[in-house]
């Protein structure tokens, strides 16, 4: 009998579909090892470049573009994070020690000055102010500074510079510093410093300090009027792009003394002129750079030292694309300095001086990112892509706590990520300031000084610093805060026209007596009571963006108490920045941080002289008063001392009586670092403090790894759902071929 089963033929069709199937399988998993493998070494949300991965990096933020990288016109906190990186001026701020503390920098000590009388006969050092005509201030330079390389110091082999002598032809695909084929790199020398305080009087330059340093430094005044005339005349006659040689203009009151020392004569007497002299105002700048970037077309490809800074310290900036990222790189010339071997009682204790004695710096590289808004900032902190972080309204309750006895401290979800926090009274102040040039709002009329008494008392500063700096801020009775000699405790404290005091603390008055201010200045429930019209105030600020928005309605909300009604204008701060030179804004909102620990450094935002509209200066206010004027000159040269405080206080008394300032409020900083962090010890005097950081690469690399995992199960569920249905498909196929074939 026949076997009924018939043997079946194997097609080709089977073969094909048999012989993928393993292979299919393996490539499967092995893609799927691959995931996971990738997942593991590099976390997928990394903003920064795999290249950077382990590198000894610090990554940080700023949140506007500077303006100005020149040392002679740069005068604020966002551009000083960059330029103080840069340049060396002669001193600086010891980084641990408490009260700040001057030591030298470039220069080889801190200088001692020499007094003399009208006849130029020496003086003794204690010799009363009355008789002292002249300080003289004898700057000594440490040896064997050298410059960063840089394209304006390039010689051939005949010893002429490269770059010194182009036209707009040779500058055809030239777009970035970088593409510059040579560079090279000369010694510091006492000249430099000299040419960059010619620069302050440089007639195309803008410097805020040239009106108040034209008071101290002898002939500095009058130098800038014949710098002008020469520079008009060759402007005249060779165009727009000109290069002044300050070489061939001796300034009578700074002088080369030898290559290593020159010679500063001041006015009187000046005992805070020493702070100057660590300010970048005061950095050597070489006249190379000057004469390089003075050239056709430079200023165009934005070749400016505003771009592109040439100095002696530990860093030097490589990359500036302002709109993303700009980047400090390590100075391959920089001479050398150690991290300090001593501090204050509890700095060992804290870690502070673990690295005493070592070289600095301790990082190759600053990559700062531009984050605008504080929440995709708060973000990336927590995932380990920035080292420190400030503390916003919107993630305080998120990061702090505070303790029983109200001391701030991290959550319990920060400390199990290592984070730590570092709290400091700021020797700075915010404000609300009024335009005293302004129609309305400004000038010394009864009428004028009431309207801005009633808006101080009205603009609660109590409250701002409750809702949004979550209690980190001490309202301001006046321009000097806490830490800063002239600044009182108790009753005598208080601004009278503002506060009461009350159970032993100041309280504000309260909106009542705001409103008949309004009445006295001729404002009844905010209209004007002669022509009935509605007042309608302008403020001008720099804030943008969504996180700003709650704070400006704030403000329309205190203005409306008197029946006020404020129209906010937010620009750039750049643009606004402009605006305040212009004087076209009517009130405003501004900072100071403190240049230097003297009280002279707050009461000069109100100094006449100092108007920014007339003299560029930083009374922003345009305030003057005469009496205010004549004793802030006499104060400013004084020693600490009862005689000092008894003229602040009168001095204080004027400001307070005649309001420029609704007084705002003095901030407490609070920064959050993780445990790769170290060496962090807030100093509100000193900008050039990165050079203290050190980094720990590979601890930050471990926990970015642990933070930034891929969730990529989803993706292989999907991937196996894939296979299993191709797989299903497959056999389905085969069975109808087979079947087919029988």
């Amino acid at each position: 009998m026949r076997n009924s089963r018939l043997p079946v033929a194997v097609t080709d069709t089977d073969r094909v579909i048999q012989r993928p199937l393993k292979p299919l399988a393996r490539a499967f998993f092995a893609a799927l090892l691959a995931l996971t493998m990738v997942g593991c070494s590099t976390p997928w949300n990394n903003p920064y470049p795999a290249s950077q991965t382990g590198e000894n990096i610090l990554y940080t933020a700023f949140q506007e573009r500077p303006k100005h990288l020149d040392p002679a016109q740069s005068y604020s906190v966002n551009e000083a994070q960059f330029i103080s990186q840069i340049y060396e001026p002669p001193l600086q701020y010891h980084y641990l020690k408490r009260p700040y503390q001057l030591v030298p920098l470039s220069a080889t000590e801190v200088p001692e000055p020499r007094y003399l009388d009208a006849q130029l006969r020496e003086l003794p050092a204690d010799a009363p102010a009355a008789q002292i005509a002249y300080s003289v201030y004898e700057i000594n330079i440490k040896p064997d500074i050298y410059y960063q390389p840089h394209p304006a110091f390039a010689r051939d082999a005949q010893g002429h510079y490269r770059y010194h002598a182009l036209s707009r032809a040779d500058l055809e695909g030239i777009h970035e510093l970088s593409d510059f084929r040579y560079t090279g790199t000369r010694r510091l020398t006492a000249a430099d410093f000299v040419y960059q305080i010619k620069r302050l009087a440089h007639p195309a330059l803008v410097s805020p300090i040239l009106g108040f340093m034209s008071e101290y430094i002898v002939g500095l005044g009058e130098y800038a009027k014949k710098l002008r005339t020469v520079y008009d005349e060759l402007e005249r006659k060779h165009g727009a792009d000109v290069f002044l040689d300050l070489r061939q203009y001796p300034l009578e009151g700074v002088e080369v003394v030898d290559p290593a020392t020159y010679r500063i004569t001041i006015k009187g007497k000046y005992p805070q002129f020493r702070y100057w002299l660590a300010m970048s105002f005061f950095a050597p700048v070489p006249w190379e750079a000057v004469k390089f970037y003075a050239q056709p077309g430079m200023a165009e490809r934005n070749l400016t030292l505003d771009w592109y800074p040439v100095g002696t310290g530990p860093f030097m900036l490589t990359k500036n694309n302002p709109n993303l990222r700009m980047v400090l790189t390590r100075n391959p010339n920089f001479h050398g300095e150690r991290y300090p071997t001593s501090g204050e009682p509890g700095d060992a204790r804290a870690g502070l001086l673990v690295d005493a004695g070592e070289p600095l710096p301790f990082v190759d590289k600053v990559v700062f990112s531009l984050e605008q808004e504080a929440i995709p900032y708060w973000t990336k902190f927590l995932q380990g892509y920035y080292d420190a972080s400030g503390v916003s309204s919107d993630n305080f309750d998120q990061a702090i706590q505070f303790s029983g006895q109200g001391s701030p401290r991290v959550t319990p979800a920060m400390r199990r990520k290592g984070i730590e926090l570092k709290t400091a009274v700021t020797t700075s102040i915010y404000y609300m300031g009024f335009n005293m040039l302004d129609d309305v709002v400004g000038g010394d009329s009864e009428r004028a000084r009431k309207l801005r008494r009633a808006i101080s008392i009205a603009v609660d500063y109590e409250e701002y610093i409750s809702i949004f700096l979550n209690g980190r801020g001490l309202p301001a009775q006046g321009p000097i805060p806490p830490g800063i000699f002239g600044h009182r405790k108790g009753p005598e404290s208080i601004n009278p026209y503002v506060y009461d005091w009350v159970d032993g603390e100041p309280r504000r008055k309260p909106i009542e007596a705001a409103r008949r201010l309004m009445v006295q200045a001729g404002y009844p429930g905010g209209r004007d009571s002669s022509t009935g019209d509605p007042l309608v105030l302008y403020f001008d600020t720099a804030a943008t963006g969504p996180s700003a928005k709650a704070r400006l309605d704030w403000f329309r909300k205190q203005f409306a108490k008197l029946g006020i009604r404020l129209v906010v204008r937010s620009t750039d701060y750049n643009r606004f920045q402009d605006k305040m030179r212009r004087g076209t804004a009517q009130i405003f909102e501004w900072g100071w941080v403190a240049d230097y620990p003297d009280p002279e450094n707050f009461l000069f935002l109100l100094y006449g002289p100092n108007a920014k509209v007339s003299s560029g200066g930083e009374n922003a206010a345009n305030y003057s008063d005469p009496e205010f004027d004549r004793l802030f000159r006499r104060m400013r040269n004084m020693a600490d001392g009862p005689e000092r405080q008894r003229i602040i206080d009168r001095m204080l008394h004027i400001v307070r009586r005649d309001a420029p300032w609704a007084w705002g409020f003095y901030p407490k900083s609070f920064v959050l670092h993780h445990a790769w962090y170290h060496n962090l010890k807030p100093n509100t005097m000193a900008q050039n403090t990165v050079k203290y950081i050190r980094i720990d690469p590979k601890l930050r690399l471990e926990k970015r790894r642990e933070w930034n995992r891929p969730f990529i199960w989803p993706v292989v569920g999907v991937l196996v759902l894939v296979l299993v249905g191709l797989v299903a498909g497959i056999a389905a196929y085969r069975r109808r071929e087979r079947a087919t074939a029988l």
